[in-house]
């Protein structure tokens, strides 16, 4: 279990991280990428658990260092797909508000 809290508190830091390097960050909230970090890494250390990969020499690691490479990579994705759409929809509107 001990092993679920350091990837909780891990991933929720890179999102954080992610979060602040993103020049776009301005579009969306702070707690987005931590939280989609979070949930992504969490998910994948349970599924890695239940199918049986924790505490066996040679596949430790997986339950640990995975789940933290997919929560930083779920982030990123996120954050890019966010930020494009986003600054997209808001020129939209802006271009429908000032033609009126």
């Amino acid at each position: 279990m001990l092993s679920l809290i350091v990837v909780a508190m891990v991933t929720v830091a890179v999102g954080f991280v992610v979060w602040a390097n993103d020049k776009r960050h301005t579009k969306y909230g702070i707690s987005v990428p931590a939280g989609v970090a979070a949930f992504v890494g969490m998910l994948s250390w349970i599924i890695f658990m239940a199918a049986g990969f924790g505490y066996q020499p040679g596949l430790t690691w997986i339950p640990w260092i995975l789940p933290l490479i997919l929560g930083a990579a779920a982030s990123i994705a996120a954050v890019v797909y966010l930020g494009r759409t986003r600054a997209r929809h808001d020129t939209e509107r802006l271009t429908a508000i000032l033609k009126l």
